[in-house]
């Protein structure tokens, strides 16, 4: 089992040990989006939602998201959160609506801030799917992805176009 890092001698879990790793600045940008009806794009952009302010709320709740990552994800370290930004872009075409969602997130730790990018970029799309699913329930979230990455002992990634 030596060659899976979250699996001790006996095969079980395990959290990894960081603590001989170099501390650097890492980052992370995650991707996801959600499908939505020209209906709930029009309630979207004209702040029309019952709820409140759709990407206000949202964006909260990815940065929350990115700040309790560890609290979910077993394995994953609880690491000081240097900086969350969540941007939106919408894509339109034809009848289709779609927001775009980026997430980056920042540290400086001995472990990367991926799950936590990712994490609020998904939590980010929950959240837009929660104030908007008394408008319609047949909205499509994703696919979420890690875009890019930066620091740490396995280098650099960018995803190819």
């Amino acid at each position: 089992m030596s060659e899976f890092t979250h699996f001790n001698d006996q095969g079980r879990a395990k959290m990894v040990d960081i603590s001989k790793k170099d501390v650097t600045v890492r980052t992370a940008l995650a991707k996801s989006s959600i499908q939505v009806t020209k209906e709930v794009y029009e309630k979207i952009t004209k702040h029309e939602i019952g709820k409140g302010d759709v990407l206000s709320v949202a964006q909260v709740a990815g940065i929350m998201a990115a700040k309790q990552t560890a609290n979910v994800i077993p394995m994953c370290h609880p690491i000081p959160i240097k900086g969350v930004n969540i941007d939106f872009a919408w894509d339109v075409e034809e009848d289709t609506y779609t927001l775009l969602i980026s997430a980056t997130v920042k540290t400086k730790g001995s472990t990367g801030v991926e799950m936590e990018a990712l994490t609020s970029a998904s939590i980010t799309a929950l959240t837009v799917y929660d104030m908007c699913k008394a408008v319609d329930k047949g909205m499509v979230i994703g696919p979420t992805y890690l875009e890019e990455k930066t620091g740490g002992k396995s280098g650099d990634f960018f995803r190819k176009a």
